[in-house]
């Protein structure tokens, strides 16, 4: 049973030790690739109606899961009917490469520094790589708070919730997840062009993150009392302000950050020029900094770890359970 926890642990650490190359061909990246086609050719297809956008929204969020789900399953199912050893080995760099836990640091310490050596254009930059909202306004509170934000919400995301999913059902399901995932960040939007055509994997992706949102919460609480932060404030503010987000998942692990760094998140931003208004998560006990940033991080891994531990205790459990069965 042990050797088939080997490609959850080992990817885990090859991602904290390696992140994504920028020159290795990455899944994420051939199914964002996907959905821009698919895009494409459904719009082409498709009337231009409200009822013609939803059916193609549909679809959509329906046969990109099933692609990543489905060819990633293939695979391994070859390669474990070849050899036990390949099929260890290839389902080890799937895992690997659905984590982005390094990755997740690696840009928003790139905020950090530019904003450490005071340079706000550079900031500016460096933040619009990672969040959605209009960046070339930002003055240095807001460039750290969009990072930190961008931190909370990514440790369920790209963290937790990844985790889980290989944990029930491996790296096919894992690869499921981040097909979802990547479907809300590109077409989720509530404007113009997004509005109808998103709506399926908007939805889709609340209801596949309602459980891991709420458990990256709790982990990262765990976090924030080994870390010696305010998790009490942590917990409090997560009671209070955990649904304080046009998402019923992003402020969960939001509002456990912003409690434990005593700090407040959220609040107004614009979207393509537009000022969209949202609730603020936590409370104003002091301005936000280049280093909560860091602290962010920090919180982070560790909650990245405790996942790990909870993670391979799971996929230990449904391994014995698929012995029993067979």
């Amino acid at each position: 049973m042990l050797i088939h926890l080997m490609p959850l642990a080992i990817g885990f650490f090859l991602d904290l030790l390696i992140g994504d190359p920028y020159w290795l061909p990455h899944p994420v990246r051939l199914i964002g690739k996907a959905i821009e086609r698919g895009e494409r050719i459904l719009r082409k297809a498709c009337p231009d109606t409200e009822r013609g956008l939803l059916a193609a929204g549909t679809i959509l969020g329906i046969v990109i899961p099933l692609l990543a789900l489905l060819i990633p399953a293939g695979i391994l199912f070859a390669a474990y009917r070849w050899k036990l050893w390949a099929g260890i080995g290839i389902e080890t760099i799937m895992c690997y490469q659905i984590l982005a836990i390094k990755s997740l640091k690696k840009e928003s310490m790139k905020v950090f520094w530019e904003l450490k050596r005071g340079s706000l254009s550079g900031a500016r930059e460096k933040i619009s790589m990672i969040v959605g909202r209009d960046t070339d306004h930002l003055n240095e509170e807001q460039i750290a708070k969009a990072a930190v934000e961008t931190v909370a919400e990514n440790t369920s995301d790209g963290t937790v919730a990844p985790m889980l999913f290989m944990a029930l059902g491996g790296a096919p399901l894992g690869f499921f997840y981040k097909a979802i995932n990547t479907l809300d960040s590109m077409v989720g939007y509530k404007n113009d062009r997004y509005l109808l055509l998103g709506r399926f994997s908007a939805r889709t992706d609340d209801a596949a993150n309602l459980i891991p949102a709420r458990v990256s919460a709790l982990l990262m609480l765990g976090a924030a009392m080994v870390l010696g932060m305010d998790w009490q404030n942590g917990y409090r503010i997560f009671r209070r302000d955990r649904f304080n987000h046009a998402s019923p998942n992003s402020a969960q692990t939001e509002a456990v950050c912003a409690g434990a760094l005593n700090i407040q998140l959220a609040g107004d931003a614009y979207y393509f020029g537009k000022l969209y208004p949202k609730k603020t998560i936590g409370d104003e006990e002091k301005p936000v900094s280049y280093e909560h940033i860091w602290d962010a991080n920090r919180l982070l891994y560790v909650t990245a770890f405790l996942c790990l531990a909870v993670s391979l205790a799971i996929r230990a459990a449904v391994i014995t359970m698929i012995g029993v069965w067979q």
